[in-house]
């Protein structure tokens, strides 16, 4: 890695110096004004973190627990569709970083790379599949019965796209998958996102995913599969409490970056109502605006069990496919064992939500 590489930021201005127009915009863009997309980020930078003082911080361990696995670090990488836009290898070279820093990755049902070409490439990495349900139950069923057989260990099911969201860079980019690409997951014409007037994409979904689902849903959900089923897409404790309820293993506090509904919260802000409300019942992970590995502490601190990483992968991808993937990772992880040892903490238990608070709670 070049030593002007030190940083997320560095990797990302490459890609935007670097990607195609439409690429990018699909990328790096969010819903309307980019209202949401913008806080993400800013919203961490209103938290302090309190270190302790002269505690013997050698011997840090990074590694946790998460639905039965053992992961080296509580940082993983979010499902986020087509990187083969990025990197000829695509999803196969992002599944091999996770697997490198020990981790998990979780494919997206809109990927460039099959679930099955994923897990031949990357047969030692925890891997977790990110499902969209199609109007077609049949069909959805069907990618469910894959990943079972490809050993994914759990069904990351998105809740917050009953429709997508109203993306002006796609629409003004008309964006479509590049002819050279298809879907991974699929065949004939589900396999192709197409060239129209406005977002391809937008298009694709509207036809084709259900907007009638329902909580009820994830009963049906339950009653076909065995896999732990994570809810990705919550922003309120009251939905958290209705997918605990119902005997979700997870919730995953997401806005799909800043991507679905313009002036939803950030992730972080609404990470302290949905912990209280369900942190002693399942995990809670979060994804959207991390980018330091302070961001990963202050997250841990709020009541998440795991962080992961979208965008940033990406730009690795556009680098210098998986080595730049796993040298982003790489960033983030460094940053945030220098965190840990800076706060005075070893282990992750030792992060507590006091250590993490507001900056209007600061007084001067």
């Amino acid at each position: 890695m070049s030593n002007k590489f030190i940083s997320v930021k560095d990797f990302e201005n490459y890609a935007v110096s670097t990607l195609p127009r439409t690429v990018l915009g699909y990328y790096q863009s969010g819903a309307c004004d980019e209202f949401t997309l913008s806080i993400n980020n800013k919203a961490f930078n209103k938290l302090r973190i309190v270190p302790r003082m002269l505690r013997d911080v050698r011997n840090r361990d990074l590694s946790i627990t998460v639905q039965g696995d053992r992961v080296n670090v509580p940082i993983g990488i979010s499902p986020c569709a087509m990187h083969k836009m990025a990197h000829e290898d695509g999803e196969c070279a992002s599944a091999r970083a996770a697997g490198k820093h020990g981790t998990i990755f979780i494919l997206s049902t809109l990927s460039t790379c099959s679930l099955e070409e994923v897990a031949t490439a990357a047969p030692n990495t925890v891997k977790w599949f990110q499902l969209y349900i199609y109007k077609d139950r049949a069909l959805t069923t069907s990618l469910i019965r894959r990943a079972e057989k490809a050993g994914y260990k759990a069904l990351v099911l998105t809740v917050d796209a009953p429709v997508f969201g109203i993306r002006y860079k796609d629409i003004k980019n008309n964006f479509s998958l590049p002819s050279w690409l298809k879907l991974g997951n699929f065949s004939e014409e589900l396999s192709e996102i197409n060239q129209t007037n406005g977002s391809g994409l937008t298009k694709y979904v509207m036809s084709l995913f259900d907007d009638c689902l329902v909580w009820d849903d994830i009963k049906w959900l339950k009653s076909i599969t065995d896999l732990p089923i994570i809810v990705k897409g919550i922003l309120s404790a009251a939905d958290a409490k209705i997918a605990a309820d119902l005997g979700c293993d997870g919730v995953f506090v997401s806005n799909h970056g800043g991507r679905q509904l313009d002036t939803a919260p950030a992730t972080i802000e609404v990470l302290p109502s949905i912990a209280r409300e369900v942190g002693h019942r399942v995990d809670i992970y979060l994804d959207c605006g991390i980018r330091h590995g302070t961001d990963v502490f202050k997250a841990l601190a709020l009541g998440a069990k795991m962080v992961f990483l979208a965008q940033p992968i990406l730009w690795g991808l556009t680098y210098d496919g998986q080595k730049g993937a796993e040298d982003v990772f790489g960033i983030v992880v460094n940053e945030f064992d220098n965190t840990m040892a800076l706060a005075g903490c070893v282990s992750i238990d030792q992060i507590k939500k006091e250590m993490v608070v507001h900056k209007s709670s600061i007084l001067y």
